[in-house]
């Protein structure tokens, strides 16, 4: 509903994935969502708004509506916070509101894939292997590592385009919480001078992050005997780079990419800024963006 009044009010282009055509498209997202109830029904929710010779810029949010963790069934303590997992998707639409209300010269693609990670009888399994909108096969390894497999077929769509920048965000790693804590969201990027970027733009913002790496060497972490990828490792080691090194496969080589792993929660009041969900990498991107575009 939120895509849809803003595209209605901003004469953006809205599109709504669904059904057999999801399963075609983006079958990553139609696996994942499929056990949930009809009515809440997986889809890709793609808006696109500018003038199509201005740059292009892809924004991406997790939106997982509700995370059970699939038949790799979370505990109910960890259950207790994930309405919140579709804090990456209500970034991305808040980004795109900016850009477009602040008219920034660019040609917008904002996209959602939205679901629900439940538990059915026809809920996906640990050892099934995917294929995915990129013809990359991946091996399930845990269900609750659900997040990175709808923004793989989120990138994957995103790339195609050749952006000049994509950038998501995703509520995506407890150990990103784990090494940064609920304040610091974990910013990944592929280049140098767009990590600094977006880092200066946070201390500006009073909206900080902190970057953590793309490291090759933890690649090996996400090999499978029989696929190209699997979506979790067992050793417990890095698991927000390794998450996001999951992620960079889906991006095509060379297009500059932004990744932000984001609490999007405040657990406890602070002075204007009370318990509940917040924006966190918000800020930094929105200045950045302006400064890069603008």
């Amino acid at each position: 509903a939120a895509a849809e009044s803003l595209a209605k009010a901003h004469r953006g282009t809205l599109k709504v994935t669904r059904g057999d055509p999801l399963e075609r498209e983006f079958p990553m997202v139609h696996v994942v969502g499929r056990a949930a109830a009809r009515g809440h029904a997986p889809r890709m929710i793609e808006l696109e708004w500018g003038d199509p010779t201005h740059p292009r810029l892809a924004v991406i949010g997790k939106g997982v509506c509700f995370d059970s963790g699939g038949l790799d069934i979370k505990p109910s303590s960890s259950m207790l916070l994930m309405k919140k997992d579709m804090g990456g998707a209500a970034h991305a639409l808040a980004l795109a509101r900016l850009v477009i209300e602040q008219a920034l010269p660019v040609r917008l693609h904002l996209l959602i894939p939205a679901v629900e990670n439940a538990v059915a009888g026809n809920a996906f399994r640990p050892g099934d292997v995917l294929r995915s909108r990129a013809g990359i096969s991946v091996e399930i390894g845990n269900t609750d590592a659900e997040g990175r497999l709808i923004l793989g077929d989120a990138l994957a769509r995103a790339g195609e385009a050749a952006p000049a920048l994509i950038v998501d965000f995703a509520t995506l790693t407890g150990a990103a919480r784990a090494a940064l804590g609920p304040d610091l969201p974990a910013l990944f990027a592929r280049r140098d001078d767009t990590a600094e970027a977006l880092l200066a733009a946070g201390i500006e913002a009073d909206d900080p992050c902190w970057r953590l790496p793309l490291h090759e060497g933890y690649r090996e972490y996400l090999k499978s005997d029989v696929a190209d990828i699997n979506n979790s490792h067992t050793n417990g080691f890095a698991g927000a780079s390794v998450a996001a090194l999951f992620l960079d496969r889906f991006v095509p080589e060379g297009i500059d990419w932004a990744h932000f792993d984001t609490f999007a929660w405040r657990p406890a009041a602070k002075p204007g800024r009370p318990k509940g969900g917040d924006a966190l990498g918000l800020r930094a991107a929105w200045r950045t963006l302006q400064a890069r575009f603008g």
